[in-house]
């Protein structure tokens, strides 16, 4: 896929889950739940351990049927092992500008994370092609991202931090393109149990929360 087909996608679907666990191997198995729950895209976070094999087996798994994301990404050196390991889409947890023109070197996508107008900006000057509002919910989550927007209705935002079942709607309507999830999606407690089931159900219902607000946004405008 192309970089504009793979962004696209990434806006389409609305989640982008961020899996955080403590092994490659609950990594995999919670994006296999995820993508029986319908969400195509996967973000494996550089916390995990093994996660670039993670993002390998994955890529190799699934190919072009799923987007597959390198998080937390925290310099250009990291970004590209990620890139070769088949990572399409990179986050940061803040805003460092040498990853930012690495990705762009290769043309894949970059999600840097920013919290203040400035950062935000600077981002997007940078040539972040969605800027990740970091940590969003800690900061007034849904009210947040619409002040931001005011200024700035041009740059694309994704939320992370503060986005739950109850709360993903309310971010799509305060104008973000998408949201990001975490823990709310895949936590250690259910893999600790072996239950990745829970993983397909809940990706069911925030595909149907994202409808749901989608939805209501097209009657109001």
């Amino acid at each position: 896929m192309d970089k504009q087909t793979i962004l696209s996608f990434v806006k389409d679907v609305g989640i982008v889950p961020v899996v955080r666990t403590s092994s490659a191997e609950s990594a995999i198995k919670s994006i296999e739940a995820i993508y029986a729950g319908g969400i195509r895209s996967a973000e494996i976070t550089m916390t995990v351990p093994g996660a670039v094999k993670a993002l390998e087996k994955v890529a190799d798994q699934f190919g072009d049927k799923i987007v597959l994301g390198a998080g937390t990404v925290l310099d250009p050196e990291t970004a590209r092992i990620c890139m070769l390991a088949g990572a399409e889409f990179f986050v940061t947890p803040a805003l460092k500008l040498a990853t930012i023109e690495m990705v762009k070197r290769y043309s894949k996508i970059m999600i840097p994370g920013a919290l203040t107008p400035t950062e935000v900006l600077t981002a997007w000057e940078a040539g972040a092609d969605i800027v990740k509002v970091f940590p969003c919910g800690n900061v007034g989550g849904p009210k947040y991202i619409k002040a931001l927007k005011a200024p700035f209705p041009q740059i694309d935002m994704i939320p992370t931090g503060g986005v739950n079942l109850e709360t993903a709607g309310e971010f799509l309507k305060a104008g973000a393109c998408a949201v990001a999830v975490g823990a709310e999606l895949v936590d250690a407690k259910t893999i600790k149990e072996q239950r990745y089931e829970v993983f397909e159900e809940r990706a069911k219902k925030f595909l149907a929360a994202v409808a749901s607000a989608r939805a209501d946004m097209k009657k109001a405008a």
